[in-house]
Formats: C-alpha cells, structure tokens, sequence
C-alpha cells in the first residue's frame, strides 16, 4: 500500500471514509514531513498539537456518522490568510509578532469543512512578488531543482504541494500569484472569479485585484476545496452576491455531445496571437502546443483570437496595484498593531522608523509608486489612465468570448528562474508576469495546469504550466476541461526527487 503523501485530495477522503486510516494518522504523517523538509523554506510556523486536535475532532465527527469529503483532510494555509491558532505574519517582519483574533472566511469555511490545519506557508511579503524571493523569512525553493524559485507570491504553497508535504494549500491570486508558481512547481491551481472567494481576513495587497484558491495536484482535488472556499460573504463588500456551486459535481458531469473518447467535443478554445510571441522560450512554446494538440485529441476546436492590449497590461497592473498597495500598507504605521520601532522622537518620527524597519525593499518600492501615481498632479496621467485601459483589457476579453468558450496559452514566458537571477533588475520579474496579468485586471478565473517540462537547454526538466482563462463565473468549465485534460495525462502525478 502506498504511503499516504501519494494520495491525492480525493484519495485521502475516501480512505477516512473507508475507515482504513484516521485524521490523526494522516496528521502526524504529514506533520513529519514538514518538519523533515523545513529546508525547503516552505514553512513559516506550524503546531503540531493545535493540528492533532482538529485531526481528533474530525475523527470523532466521523465517528458520530457526519460525512464529508474534505472532513479530516490536512491540509496548509499561505501566510496571506489571519489565523488564531498559527501567527498571520504575510511574509513580513511588520507582522512577525502579530497574532489575529479570528480566522480569516476562507479559512473558516475549509474548517467547517472538515479540513486540519496543517501550517502556514511561506509567501512574497504582502504577496508582493513573483518568486517568493522577497519573503522577510527567506525563500521558498523549486523542488525540482532547489537553486530555482517555486514562483510567487504563493511560493511555499505550490513548493509544499509539488514536495507532497501537504495535499493541498490555499494561494491568493493578485496578479498571477497562484497560476505562475503553480506553473513553476508542476501543480495545478486555480484563481477563481473576482467575488467568488471572500478576501475577509486576506492580509490586502491589491484590494480590487487580490482573490484566493486552491492549489492541489490535481483539477478534481481543486474542484473539491474550492466548493468548500466560496461562495457570498457578508463580511467582504466585494463578495459576489451568487448561491453555492458545487465544481466537483460540475467537473464530473459530462458535455453535451461527449464521448468517452472525446469529452471536449463541442469545446471552443481561443489562441491569443499575443501569447505566443517570438520571445516565448522554446521549450515553454513545445510543451503548451503539445497539450494543445492533446486538447484537440479530446475533441475541442482550437480557434486564433486576439488580446491586442496584452502588453499594456503590465503598465496597467503596476500602476494600479501599487496605488491600491499605498492605500492598504498605510494602515502598518506602529499604533496599533505590527512593528514599532524601538526608538523614535516623536509621532512622525515613529511612523518613519517603523516602516522603514520593518518592510522590504520589494514592498517600498510598491508604496513609492502607488503614492507617487496617486499623487495631486499625476492622479489624472497615471492612475485614472490605467483604469481606462483596464476597462478596455476586460474589453477585449469580451470579444474573444464571442468566438470562443475559454481561451489558452503559457502561464509565463520561460520556465522557473535561478534564485538571485532578476534581483538586480525588478523589471524583469515584472515582465514575467504578462501572461497572468490580463485575466487579472479583468476579474476573469484563471487557471495552471501541469502540462509537461522543458526538454532541453538551460531549464531542462522544470515543469511547464498550461494556462486556462474562463469568462466571469465559469470555473466549472475550467475546471471540467482541466480533468479531461488530466485523465488523459500523467504530468500531475510526476513527483521531483528525493519526495
């Protein structure tokens, strides 16, 4: 019998269903792995016995004749997300003494699902990043090659899930957050529409663009955590006012017009000119048209299309992102919670010494550009300018949904990067992001596939994400589509070395 880190979310659940192990078994054996793998720097805190005793509780649930497919399930939480039992640092030193008083909605709602709280996972500082280099606690590292980032900001949670530390984790997606590292790691994960989890309790980065998800090995296993993550919050002024969803029943159910050979018949799926530009690197390019090919194996069209602002959405994104972070960063300033520096003159004086202190380089490079493009004499140029183009990017999204039902490319240029790579050139990491960043703006669900790894030159043997965009509300669709994708394929099953 295998060991119970290869089984998948799915798996788990049937297994505590079937009696053949316990929560409290599943706990302690993954709770050795984290502790025996803490040089992967996918951990920030864990309590062994805080998790024991949900694993006890949802054992005697079980007991007691409740059901669940999540019920007893362990799984980890990024750092981005306020817990009362594990510390809610958001990779920063701003937060490293702060403890939260509630549990943030996602992380409740997976509670009563049933879920053991594992640990919590390390993240760029305030998800500001995308290589999980910026973390105040030190870097996440590439199980599949340990001189690598895993991506970001969700570093640690793709990290501890492609490692088989944790079955699963929850991300945030502001601007590419969970599909890049998952891309990277060789996981899948899904950013679902704008509104469809709650952002209460989610530590702000980017109030209009920050949403959460799941990532997991596989579709079915995010279908499973992500029924059990969203849904309308009164508590979050942004939650889509819409009733439950259950995707996993919507994943299994088959297409009009299917086949057992062909499940995507019927399936229209839009190629944006500008997501395969000369720059592409080669074996990024190789492997997403393989998985294109094998989509049309299973019976969808493949269809050209054009987002013809896709470049713009780099300057877009960082002249809004930063503005939003300017607003929401300005609330850490020593008073009333977070780091307050040791000695300070006088109120101001606090005020600088603290922050200074306390964020990093990545998060005071963000504040400068959000306060300076919100600035009086620049508001108009700047920021009101990219909530025009912003608009426009939506726009053209639309279109394209005229002529197809989701849209497919590369979740980013090249493959992971070695650590230290881009530290000297932000703008690099930046660039990096262009392919995430249009279904961002727009609030659209996105989602990364594993879809292979580069064959040769210098990234030879990372993993290769395939990206999958929905229109509004359609994570079903996604979702559907990436497990026939996976039925006919093994890339989510392969496990790096030494795991």
């Amino acid at each position: 019998m295998s060991a119970p880190h290869e089984w998948s979310v799915v798996e788990l659940g049937r297994a505590l269903a079937a009696g053949e192990t316990s929560s409290v078994e599943l706990t302690r054996h993954f709770l050795d792995r984290l502790e025996t793998h803490r040089d992967l720097g996918a951990v920030l805190s864990l309590d062994p016995e805080a998790a024991l005793e949900q694993a006890r509780a949802a054992d005697a649930r079980r007991a007691g004749g409740a059901a669940g497919a999540l019920l007893g399930v362990p799984i980890a939480h990024k750092d981005i997300f306020v817990t009362r039992a594990l510390p809610s640092t958001a990779g920063s030193r701003m937060l490293e003494q702060y403890r939260s008083p509630f549990d943030a909605t996602v992380v409740h709602r997976l509670a009563d699902a049933g879920t053991v709280t594992l640990a919590k996972l390390n993240c760029d500082e305030f998800a500001m990043g995308s290589s999980n280099e910026n973390s105040a606690f030190g870097p996440a590292l590439n199980p599949w090659d340990r001189a690598r980032v895993p991506g970001g900001s969700s570093g640690g949670s793709a990290a501890a899930v492609a490692a088989r530390l944790v079955p699963a984790a929850t991300g945030t997606d502001t601007g590419g957050s969970i599909r890049q590292p998952a891309s990277f790691s060789g996981v899948t994960g899904i950013k679902p529409t704008y509104g469809v989890c709650s952002r209460y309790g989610m530590v702000a980065f980017a109030s209009s663009l920050d949403q959460a998800g799941p990532m997991a090995r596989s579709a079915e296993d995010c279908a499973l955590l992500l029924s059990a993550m969203s849904g309308f919050d009164p508590l979050d002024a942004t939650s889509a006012d819409r009733p439950a969803q259950d995707f996993h029943a919507q994943l299994l159910q088959p297409r009009s017009g299917a086949s057992a050979s062909r499940p995507l018949a019927g399936l229209r799926v839009g190629l944006p000119s500008e997501f395969f530009p000369a720059a592409l690197a080669a074996d990024v390019d190789g492997a997403v048209r393989a998985a294109l090919a094998e989509l049309e194996k299973l019976g969808a069209t493949l269809v050209d299309v054009s987002l013809p602002r896709t470049e713009l959405s780099i300057p877009v994104y960082y002249i809004i992102a930063p503005a939003e972070a300017s607003s929401n960063l300005s609330r850490y300033d020593g008073v009333r919670y977070g780091h307050r520096a040791a000695q300070y003159k006088d109120l101001l004086d606090m005020y600088k010494k603290s922050r200074s202190e306390a964020f990093g380089p990545e998060v005071k490079r963000r504040i400068m550009i959000g306060t300076y493009v919100l600035s009086h004499g620049y508001y108009d140029a700047y920021y009101l300018q990219a909530q025009k183009l912003r608009r426009m990017i939506a726009d053209d999204f639309q279109r394209c949904f005229a002529q197809c039902d989701l849209i497919a490319g590369p979740v980013a240029p090249s493959v992971a990067w070695k650590l230290g790579a881009q530290g000297d050139d932000p703008v690099a990491a930046y660039l990096a992001d262009i392919f995430t960043l249009p279904a961002s703006l727009a609030g659209l669900p996105g989602m990364s596939v594993p879809a292979g790894f580069a064959a040769s030159g210098e990234g030879a043997g990372m993993p290769v994400g395939l990206q999958l965009i929905g229109n509004y509300f359609q994570e079903g669709l996604l979702l559907q589509t990436a497990h026939a994708f996976q039925q006919a394929t093994d890339w989510h099953r392969r496990v790096p070395g030494g795991f």
